[in-house]
């Protein structure tokens, strides 16, 4: 995990090619670079680093002669304006959470061609390189020997990314994310108000509304900040001829591999069963065992490569120190148990598995009690594995500071439905708990003690993604009742094409603040593909009740990994499992039944000035 920025002045940014901004009041924030840098410190504490590049315009001495774009170097790496008025700077910024390769490296990256790479992400296909290799430095090496075929490059990479690259031999820059958003990258396109084009990770800590007096949680204003849209964009930078400004304008690539288009259309073939594929599938009961098994194995299979791939396929970069790498964000629900389970069978045996649980009512609260009962079905199917629960207890009235941090890292998302999943999201990742001191009795509370214990681990494996494919949420099930097959085909289909604007971004950027690193394996590639050609029946059976007919595909995956009491669970969302959306609804509401009344999952909250 890493953290990326550039901050772009001095130049018209022309946006004509992108759909118009709204002509709404435009909220404005005010912060420096030093704010920006140590927000991306937080995401990158290895080492953090910058690069300015300052454009001038060459003015011809005759008039045949054009004007031309010149960049100068001093010999400190920074590059230097001459005396001239009209100039540009590309500031860039990046922090390093070093995950891959044997030695140290400092974002951004500059090759000898004068390319400039701040890159947060990871390669697990497309673009070969082995185990010990740097991903980062293999694809500077990639881009700089594509030239002018960035998208090309970009479009190879399988796994989550987000870009910044200055491409020296056309005086371009390239930026952008996966297709699917699983790294957040933040834009503020050029206003009157404020003209600068900057890209970030995450929005500073200390950035403040300015100047406006709008209320910035108003549906009236636009935000400072956008979630950037998934895809590759670049900017080449030339010269008016007419005023001698630096300018550059905004282009949106295609996708260059087939692949990514089909994910991202997530056109389901078979969605309407005939009543012949009733009669042999999971639906129809004990006759269609075996088909609905060989499917399920279909999914383990794809399920297990994805966790390899995240967890032990590349050498983990460990520094000084060997750590736990890998930790689990732990409900002990049904996804959460598929991705434990897996990671043993993937992790080296040497390690523990340290399960991050947070609560906000103690031993009361559901997803603590599910964690308990968990921990003791993971012990039954891998008893040499050291499971360590790691109790992560919460009172939201004494999370004053650490509220208002979350408000910033979640921006632009801005509700209190948001604000609730960030706040345990970053309570998990931090990873300061408790664990019962018998580990082997972890169970028998009034046997053993709690001592203090602190997380290590820099990987953190989350289940997001399996909900919106697999028909998790309570509307999936009203759109069925409504409308049948197609009407949940199109509201799954919603999910997958909003994801990364309604989820991970905000979960990224709250994860990552703690200096770990969220990883998806329910979002990996191949998993998409393979649950996106299953046939919708065999997905999901939402004629039968709560814990049965919804996700049937992946309680079939859990019975297979031989954990039967989970797979017949219930969905429970973060928010609601850990208890954190009834203390929030006491707290800003005066009840649960007055939040319900106002809609408090989109009611939008007033963030603090700082």
């Amino acid at each position: 995990m890493c953290g990326i920025a550039v901050i772009v002045c001095g130049v018209r940014i022309e946006l004509s090619k992108l759909s118009s901004l709204s002509e709404t009041p435009f909220e404005r924030l005010q912060f420096t670079v030093e704010d920006v840098k140590s927000v991306l410190s937080q995401r990158g504490p290895d080492s953090v680093g910058e690069k300015k590049i300052h454009l001038q315009p060459n003015v011809p001495t005759c008039a045949e002669e054009s004007v031309t774009l010149s960049v100068f170097e001093d010999d400190e790496g920074t590059y230097k304006l001459g005396n001239t008025t009209s100039s540009g700077e590309l500031h860039f910024i990046g922090s390093t959470l070093q995950l891959r390769g044997t030695s140290p490296i400092r974002q951004p990256l500059v090759d000898s061609s004068g390319n400039i790479l701040a890159y947060n992400g990871e390669v697990f296909g497309g673009i070969e390189l082995n185990s010990y290799d740097n991903d980062t430095e293999v694809l500077l090496k990639s881009l700089e020997e594509a030239k002018a075929l960035v998208p090309d490059v970009l479009s190879m990479i399988k796994g989550p990314w987000a870009i910044i690259y200055w491409q020296e031999s056309s005086r371009t820059l390239w930026f952008g994310k996966d297709a699917f958003g699983r790294r957040s990258l933040l834009v503020h396109w050029p206003t009157v108000d404020d003209p600068r084009f900057l890209l970030s990770s995450v929005s500073p800590a200390s950035a403040v509304a300015h100047g406006s007096g709008i209320d910035a949680a108003n549906d009236s204003i636009h935000r400072f900040w956008e979630e950037l849209p998934c895809g590759v964009y670049s900017i080449p930078f030339g010269v008016s001829e007419s005023s001698l400004c630096i300018r550059g304008e905004v282009t949106k690539h295609e996708w260059r591999n087939t692949m990514w288009k089909e994910l991202i259309e997530w056109e389901r073939k078979s969605v309407v069963p005939k009543p012949e594929d009733l009669s042999t599938s999971s639906l129809s009961g004990i006759s269609a065992i075996s088909t609905s098994s060989g499917i399920a194995q279909t999914v383990l299979v794809v399920l297990k490569e994805s966790v390899r791939r995240r967890t032990s396929l590349h050498s983990i970069f460990q520094g000084e120190k060997e750590v736990v790498p890998v930790a689990v964000l732990f409900s002990g629900g049904l996804d959460s148990m598929i991705l434990a389970a897996l990671l043993d069978q993937c992790l080296d045996p040497k390690y523990e598995v340290d399960l991050l649980n947070v609560s906000f009512d103690g031993l009361n609260a559901p997803d603590r009690i599910s964690a308990k009962a968990g921990i003791i079905e993971l012990k039954k199917i891998a008893p040499l594995r050291r499971w360590k629960l790691i109790e992560i207890d919460a009172d939201l009235s004494k999370l004053t500071l650490e509220t208002k941090r979350v408000m910033s890292l979640i921006n632009p998302a801005d509700t209190y439905m948001d604000l609730n999943i960030g706040t345990a999201l970053w309570l998990a990742a931090r990873g300061d708990g408790w664990i019962h001191e018998d580990s082997e009795n972890q169970t028998v509370e009034e046997n053993n003690q709690r001592i203090k214990y602190k997380c290590e681990a820099r990987i953190l494996l989350v289940g997001a993604g399996a909900d919106e494919q697999c028909a998790g949420y309570g509307r999936h099930r009203t759109k069925y009742r409504n409308g049948s097959w197609i009407a949940l085909d199109q509201e799954m289909k919603l999910d997958m094409q909003r994801i990364w604007k309604r989820n991970l971004g905000r979960d990224d950027r709250c994860i990552s603040d703690n200096g770990k690193e969220a990883r998806f394996p329910f979002l990996d590639e191949d998993v998409i593909k393979t649950l996106l050609g299953i046939p919708l029946w065999e997905i999901a059976d939402l004629e039968q009740p709560s814990g049965n007919g919804d996700k049937i595909i992946l309680r079939q995956v859990a019975k297979l990994l031989g954990l039967h009491e989970v797979a017949k669970m219930p969905k429970r969302a973060i928010q609601f499992g850990s208890r954190i959306a009834r203390e929030s609804n006491r707290k800003n509401f005066g009840s649960n039944r007055a939040a319900n009344q106002a809609s408090a999952g989109s009611v939008r909250f007033q963030a603090p000035s700082a």
